[in-house]
């Protein structure tokens, strides 16, 4: 069995009163397209997940998590805490359709600078849009189970931190 290792974000940004995150939609998925026709007439909703993926060689978790963050979504943060390692399995439906036990360490991250969504050409293959909702919504939101998890996390703490 093949293992992989990954990071992510929870980057949260105080405006108009709210906490909000931003979240990613994976290219590829039938609910979004770059076509906004198509995107008007898709009744069904776009998948939304966390902006992560694999931790470099000679990389350490938290500076993929940033990287990753930067990457996909167009926004740099900076760390506040470590919130959980999802761990689940999954087969690879490409290539060799292998199993593949992978764990995630995701990070509570603070917005810094950047513009959501403004992202290279090259990372639309990765993800079709990249967007902000409000952090008390995304558990409900967001499509994978731990990654819900760690949005109610990521939530409870900066309610419970208001120096934040």
């Amino acid at each position: 069995m093949v293992r992989e290792i990954s990071a992510g974000g929870v980057v949260v940004r105080h405006k108009d009163g709210e906490w909000w995150t931003a979240v990613i939609e994976p290219a590829g998925d039938s609910s979004t397209s770059s076509n906004s026709r198509k995107r008007a007439v898709s009744k069904s909703k776009p998948t939304l997940c966390l902006p992560k993926g694999l931790v470099d060689p000679g990389e350490k978790p938290l500076e993929a998590a940033l990287r990753e963050v930067r990457e996909e979504t167009g926004v740099t943060a900076s760390p506040i805490t470590k919130l959980a390692d999802i761990k689940y399995m999954y087969v690879r439906t490409w290539g060799d359709n292998q199993r593949v036990f992978k764990i995630v360490s995701f990070y509570l991250l603070r917005y810094e600078s950047g513009h959501i969504d403004q992202i290279s050409e090259a990372m639309r293959i990765e993800v079709a849009r990249a967007s902000w909702i409000q952090l008390q919504d995304a558990a409900k939101m967001l499509a994978y189970k731990g990654e819900k998890q760690v949005a109610k996390q990521a939530f409870e703490y900066v309610i419970a931190h208001t120096e934040l």
